[in-house]
């Protein structure tokens, strides 16, 4: 116990030096904290230039709220929680493993470092969006991972910052899942991760902005405004009761498993989900919410 309890505290007092370090650091081009900003800066100004619904203000309904969602998630909730309890249950998972004289090594498939510097980067692009897509598709399906989810489907008006707006506990469900299948390929360094965060941010903030755009012949590839839209639609379409247009980054998985779903032109679609009325308005009450929810009903078919 000992041992995890050092684990806990050195996670803390790291992570928190680290984020000093992003703050006051200016000459490294992978500093996650002025990155984030910088991406979403540049999104914001392309919604602005080329508004795709021109009456929604710039301020858009809950802009703030989003705001603030965007920084705990990717900066405070490591630091309150997430880094400590990330490290301590990898910790964890490895020791039960050498009870029986294993370690994640023993089920390595390859070591990417030995791997061309693109291919690596391709292979942990690859695995991490379908991970990531099939446990969207989670988030949708059980009842309980959906009442987290909600917080993200609440969003009224799209905008870049929507975009990390989700309940702090979805990112222990996707770190939970993703751990391992990452942990089999190995030899990822930080700069690795760098390059794939920055793309992935870019394409979720586009995605979730006030932007027509669907890439042309790309979008079958990545996901884009013009299909993320319908993922929000409020009315989901006859015989989808979970959803659809599950892609995070790439579009790819919902043609190739026929979850797509684009059937005109959503700009003034309404987005939610049913009785959001009655959803919390406030970063705490959606924070509580999971807590107190009822159980979903059959949402209405659109036929």
């Amino acid at each position: 116990m000992e041992k995890y309890l050092d684990l806990i505290l050195k996670s803390y007092s790291g992570y928190w030096n680290y984020l000093r370090y992003e703050l006051i650091d200016l000459n490294h081009w992978d500093n996650f904290f002025y990155g984030l900003i910088l991406i979403s800066v540049l999104v914001w100004i392309l919604e602005i230039a080329f508004p795709w619904r021109k009456e929604q203000a710039l301020f858009r309904k809950d802009f703030w709220l989003d705001t603030f969602y965007m920084f705990f998630n990717f900066f405070l909730l490591n630091l309150i929680i997430l880094i400590a309890l990330s490290n301590t249950v990898a910790e964890l998972f490895n020791d039960v493993l050498g009870l029986v004289g294993l370690s994640l090594s023993s089920f390595q498939l390859f070591n990417v470092n030995e791997l061309p510097k693109w291919l690596g980067l391709f292979i942990l692009f690859i695995v991490s969006d379908f991970v990531q897509w099939n446990t969207h598709r989670l988030l949708h399906r059980f009842e309980w991972l959906w009442n987290f989810h909600k917080v993200h489907h609440s969003i009224k008006e799209m905008g870049f910052a929507g975009h990390l707006r989700y309940h702090w506990m979805e990112p222990v469900v996707y770190k939970s899942i993703l751990y391992i299948p990452l942990a089999i390929i190995g030899g990822f360094d930080a700069q690795d991760v760098a390059i794939i965060y920055f793309f992935n941010i870019a394409i979720g903030h586009l995605n979730h902005a006030n932007l027509g755009w669907d890439y042309g012949i790309l979008k079958y590839i990545f996901n884009n405004p013009k299909m993320h839209i319908w993922h929000h639609v409020k009315e989901l379409p006859k015989g989808e009761r979970f959803g659809v247009n599950f892609g995070i980054t790439l579009s790819l998985w919902d043609y190739l498993f026929k979850t797509n779903y684009i059937p005109h032109n959503g700009r003034d679609i309404a987005i939610g989900f049913e009785d959001d009325d009655t959803f919390p308005q406030d970063f705490i009450g959606q924070s509580m919410y999971p807590a107190f929810s009822k159980k979903r009903k059959t949402p209405p078919s659109k036929s």
